[in-house]
């Protein structure tokens, strides 16, 4: 069956999950492997949009206790293997699989696609994937394929990605070039090699550069050359949905403040996140919920959104990769223009936030996965989530 594989520093999830709608709305059958989750391990791992079973999970993990002997296995090879075997086993239409980090050397690396598509690539994982733009996009790069579509989702892709392609005999699909979109008043125009589809809807997910995003999961889906039509791009794009991704969640009947989810873990995150909450004024104050995990850049992070907040609420994120609200505060002391407090877990910072905040306030929730997905936890306990 046909396989779409998505790489990228931001944007994979959207991209993801856009793909999905739509091919789903075409009626096909659509497996989706993501990482990493924010509540429950089980999401990682979907069919037709739902999250897999407890049972389909476990008889997969048997499976590969039995096959492996005394092969040692790491926690994301074990998951990307569940993955192919649930999917495998559910004789799916298409598979949309998301890079876990980089490309060349990641388990997801192991099946050729039929569409590689690099969203964007940013400074993310230095220690990993190397310390420049150009190192990091050379590893992307690795999921491209000979005489397979290479969808580029980003107007200022490094130069190394393109000359991968070239080099491997990719067949190269790149946003402003061979695809594009443009915005209208409310709706847009994507135009593609095969496509030119006017009057589409807004996607449903939050913030300008989902349009790129749109954009460039329609031209992955193009580029598969399955029976999808106009109207079922319109309906995945008016049904696609991705939590703790600039998730907003307004307070039933003005009674409370609004609040934000967005997991933005690193700076070009961040800068992005900072630009959806300008096009997105809030006559009151703005306040920051932010935990950050320590092998993450907190300086690049805070100075990207200094001055889109009035008070900041810093988080202890607990674990091997954690960092204490205390040596967040002080990291990023230089970039602070307003007010901080530190507090022990997130339960403790988004209760202190919802009592200071005012109805007509907005309480941004961000920094790491392991920042929203708890507090999604919390905002749910009392009827505020989904």
């Amino acid at each position: 069956m046909p396989v779409i594989t998505v790489a990228g520093t931001n944007g994979k999830g959207s991209v993801v999950a856009t793909c999905a709608a739509i091919l789903s709305a075409a009626g096909l059958r659509v497996g989706t492997f993501t990482s990493p989750h924010l509540r429950d391990y089980r999401e990682r791992i979907g069919i037709d949009g739902q999250a897999v079973t407890t049972e389909a999970l476990l008889a997969a993990f048997a499976r590969i206790e039995a096959a492996r002997g005394d092969i040692g296995l790491t926690f994301f090879e074990y998951n990307t293997l569940a993955a192919l075997l649930i999917f495998a086993a559910a004789r799916l239409d298409v598979w949309v699989l998301e890079v876990g980090m980089g490309g060349r050397l990641d388990a997801v690396n192991v099946v050729d696609p039929d569409v590689a598509v690099i969203v964007s690539i940013g400074l993310d994982h230095q220690e990993f994937l190397g310390a420049t733009l150009e190192d990091i996009g050379r590893e992307k790069a690795g999921i491209l394929r000979a005489g397979k579509p290479a969808v580029l989702g980003s107007r200022s892709m490094p130069g190394v990605v393109e000359r991968t392609a070239r080099e491997k005999g990719a067949i190269l699909k790149r946003l402003g070039q061979e695809y594009d979109c443009t915005r209208g008043a409310g709706a847009w125009h994507y135009r593609g090699p095969r496509w030119d589809l006017a009057q589409l809807p807004p996607p449903n997910l939050r913030g300008a550069t989902q349009y790129d995003n749109a954009a460039t999961a329609i031209a992955a889906v193009e580029a598969l050359a399955l029976p999808v039509s106009a109207e079922a791009v319109a309906r995945g794009l008016g049904r696609v949905r991705l939590i703790g991704r600039f998730q907003v969640i307004e307070s039933a009947a003005s009674a409370g403040p609004t609040w934000i989810l967005d997991v933005a873990h690193n700076p070009d995150a961040a800068r992005v996140l900072a630009g959806n909450l300008r096009d997105l004024p809030s006559v009151g104050r703005s306040l920051a919920v932010c935990g950050i995990l320590a092998d993450k850049d907190a300086i690049g992070i805070v100075d990207a959104l200094r001055d889109r907040f009035d008070a900041w609420y810093f988080v202890s994120l607990s674990g091997d990769r954690g960092r204490s609200a205390a040596a967040l505060a002080s990291r990023v002391a230089a970039q602070l223009t307003s007010t901080a407090t530190m507090f022990d877990d997130i339960d403790a910072a988004c209760a202190a936030a919802l009592r200071d905040a005012r109805a007509d306030d907005r309480i941004v929730v961000f920094g790491s996965f392991h920042t929203v997905g708890p507090a999604l936890d919390w905002l749910q306990a009392r009827g505020l989530g989904l």
